[in-house]
């Protein structure tokens, strides 16, 4: 194990000395994969985002739960153990018929309820629910529309299925620049490799005189590709994080215009952690298809 560690260890160092010899192309091909998986990157988090934007703008979907006149008590009891039993329930509230008779009269519609005799308002459940998945929705209420007691289901969700269709479609389009930007990647990767091994050309023919091992002169172009990848996703987040204070104030103000807090919010270690290790993996696969092509045995 421990002269494993040490081959890696060595080869690394090699692979950060041939990095150091040619700062300024090394920064460019990091400058190239950065902008280019910052792309998609910042693509996914304007999506995310515009849809925090939207969803305060539209406000909270709900489901509305009206009862039919003759609902007991025993009924509506037995509605609210149901409700609490549902998973992806955020949260609900009773509305008795003179609670709702009130809310319509302050409103302004007084004049219009003043002719009719009593109050032809049912009891009702207002029901939210954790998430914005359509499904979640159309699901509940059907479950909900044969429940003793319940007389109407009003779902709130137009709007939540139109908004999903159009992430849907932004993600799809997201995740085939994604995929083109990537091959594009895994290529430049390829071509730095091949330069890097046509210029050790001899130092290679050499040390397998030498008795080296295929293994033992590949290791240290893997552990440059990777570097290469690392590097490339550091600039990349370094990218999202600078368009994110940029974008910072113009998505508040947009906010503040349409009456809703909305703060822009950046990667998370997560998020931060995928992005460099996808570049790392692109850098090795790169790798991996160069060493397989240009230094396969004599």
């Amino acid at each position: 194990m421990s002269n494993w560690l040490y081959l890696h260890f060595r080869a690394m160092a090699q692979a950060l000395r041939r990095l150091g010899r040619q700062p300024f192309g090394t920064l460019l091909s990091a400058l190239v994969m950065g902008i280019a998986l910052a792309l998609p990157a910042g693509g996914y988090l304007l999506i995310d985002n515009t849809a925090a934007l939207a969803r305060g703008v539209s406000g909270t979907p709900e489901i509305s739960v009206f009862l039919k006149d003759d609902a007991s008590a025993a009924q509506i009891d037995a509605l609210r153990e149901k409700l609490l039993a549902e998973p992806y329930l955020a949260n609900f509230r009773f509305v008795p018929r003179d609670e709702a008779l009130k809310q319509l009269q302050n409103s302004g519609l007084g004049d219009v309820l003043g002719g009719m005799s009593g109050n032809p308002l049912p009891d009702a459940f207002i029901v939210t629910l954790r998430g914005d998945d359509p499904d979640l929705y159309d699901a509940l209420s059907g479950r909900m529309q044969g429940w003793a007691g319940v007389a109407h289901i009003q779902l709130d969700s137009v709007w939540v299925k139109r908004l999903a269709a159009l992430l849907g479609l932004a993600r799809a389009t997201m995740l085939v620049l994604s995929a083109l930007l990537e091959l594009a990647l895994v290529i430049v990767i390829f071509n730095t490799v091949r330069l890097q091994i046509l210029t050790q050309k001899r130092e290679i023919e050499v040390s397998r005189l030498l008795g080296a091992t295929d293994r033992f002169i590949r290791r240290p172009f893997y552990w440059f590709g990777s570097l290469q990848g690392a590097l490339g996703g550091l600039m990349a987040l370094a990218a999202v994080w600078l368009g994110v204070a940029a974008l910072e104030a113009p998505v508040a103000k947009a906010g503040e215009a349409y009456g809703v807090m909305v703060a822009l919010t950046g990667p998370g270690w997560k998020e931060s952690l995928a992005l460099v290790g996808i570049a790392v993996a692109l850098g090795w696969l790169g790798t991996e298809m160069s060493v397989r092509r240009h230094l396969a045995p004599p």
